[in-house]
């Protein structure tokens, strides 16, 4: 690895009081009010889940709150769900450059959601468990979402105005033929159950494993071109807010991303996620692990939503509250006229090359070592490899930029690429 000064991305370290008065100085007084439910009915007790609304970029700043949500759906057993659950959030912020101010900080964050994935599967696969999971961990700070995902779990978002879109990209390899196309280039064979007699039934699998998804975290089993690198989308909400729904498979296999959105709306989360999953098992039955987290961005100066869902009207009540009606009408015209979502960032590549970038993320440790983008383990100037080195795909980086890995990173990006298997033994 180059050694040169000149490579090397220097950040002064700066003292807590003064992140904390500049967090102060460039936070927005207007700060939404978040608020969640959740709901889940279990069939094999796969799914978990995770809130955390109390995380801080600046430990001690209130005003550098941020609220993390996610979605684990295990198969196989629930020990990916279980480990990524209990270890997916520190390895996310691990990644994250000391020092930055709330704008570049959520500049870092799609980089460092793809090393906290990589890191997660790399160190639930060393432990030698088949168990796999999804992952569609999303992170809320201010009026700003970023979600990753990797599976079929998913996470949608309901505007003002009734404008429903996705923020995640399912991982089904019956349903996306870029990963079919990927998983085949990196060794792996994509078809169908075959039965007695030669007939082909179900969903397209990954063989070895028999996997219907194309990325997740664990699933060592199967093959490395099944890649934990996740898909990651960044938007802006107005300031009209919104409502993210993530949730299980259980829900999206009985629901559409519009008829959850439209089953739910005018209730408080909390009701809501419970109004999600009930429609879900109407319409489907419980079939699966069926899990739904809710989360309301809320506009500061909002009216309170009930706790409690409002009651049907008789007809001539309704017909005194027409005019009233008219005019909420009106209003919801107008706010969704304003209600514009803006695309921050959106980034969905299977290579590590192209999802690092060509800066060095974290630059110097605090000893002054280099460290590797992935695992954050300290490297001395002659033992980092390149994310870049023999990378075909990348045609504009040099093999001596960084960010660099450690050989074990580099191992696990290269089987990932299916320029060599994974070293990784199952148990």
């Amino acid at each position: 690895m180059a050694s040169g000064e000149g490579r090397r991305n220097h950040h002064t370290l700066v003292p807590l009081a003064a992140l904390i008065s500049r967090e102060m100085k460039t936070e927005k007084m207007e700060k939404p009010t978040v608020r969640c439910g959740n709901a889940a009915q279990s069939r094999k007790g796969e799914d978990y889940f995770l809130i955390k609304t109390d995380c801080q970029r600046v430990p001690g700043s209130p005003s550098s709150t941020f609220s993390a949500f996610a979605i684990f759906d295990g198969h196989n057993g629930n020990a990916a769900a279980i480990y990524t659950k209990e270890n997916l959030l520190n390895h996310v912020l691990g990644a994250l450059p000391r020092g930055l101010g709330r704008d570049e900080w959520l500049q870092a964050l799609p980089r460092a959601l793809v090393a906290g994935f990589v890191k997660t599967d790399k160190e639930f696969q060393s432990r030698g468990e088949t168990s796999g999971t999804t992952a569609t961990f999303v992170i809320v700070d201010g009026w700003t979402v970023t979600v990753a995902s990797v599976g079929d779990s998913r996470c949608i978002l309901d505007t003002q105005g009734g404008a429903v879109s996705t923020l995640t990209v399912d991982h089904r390899l019956e349903e996306n033929i870029e990963e079919r196309e990927r998983v085949t280039a990196s060794g792996g064979e994509v078809g169908r159950l075959s039965i007695v007699g030669g007939a082909e039934i179900g969903p397209l699998r990954c063989w070895p494993g028999g996997l219907c998804l194309s990325r997740s975290i664990g699933d060592m089993d199967v093959g490395e071109f099944i890649v934990p690198i996740p898909y990651v989308k960044q938007v802006k909400l107005s300031r009209a807010g919104g409502r993210l729904i993530i949730a299980s498979d259980g829900i999206w296999d009985a629901l559409s991303s519009d008829m959850a959105a439209k089953s739910c709306r005018g209730l408080p989360a909390e009701l809501a996620a419970r109004q999600v999953v009930k429609e879900a098992l109407r319409t489907r039955g419980l079939k699966d692990d069926t899990t739904c987290v809710v989360v309301d961005i809320i506009p500061p100066d909002a009216p309170e939503q009930p706790s409690t869902p409002p009651k049907k009207q008789s007809r001539l009540r309704a017909l005194f509250r027409k005019k009233s009606r008219d005019s909420v009408s009106k209003l919801s015209k107008k706010l969704s006229a304003v209600g514009i979502v803006e695309e921050l960032f959106e980034e969905g590549s299977a290579m590590l090359a192209e999802r690092l970038g060509t800066e060095e993320p974290t630059g110097q440790s605090t000893t002054g070592i280099f460290m590797c983008a992935v695992c954050q383990v300290d490297l001395a100037p002659s033992e980092g490899i390149s994310v870049h080195a023999g990378s075909i795909f990348s045609t504009s980086a040099k093999p001596w930029q960084g960010p660099f890995l450690c050989s074990d990173c580099r191992n696990k990006k290269d089987a990932m690429e299916g320029k060599r298997p994974s070293g990784v033994k199952v148990a």
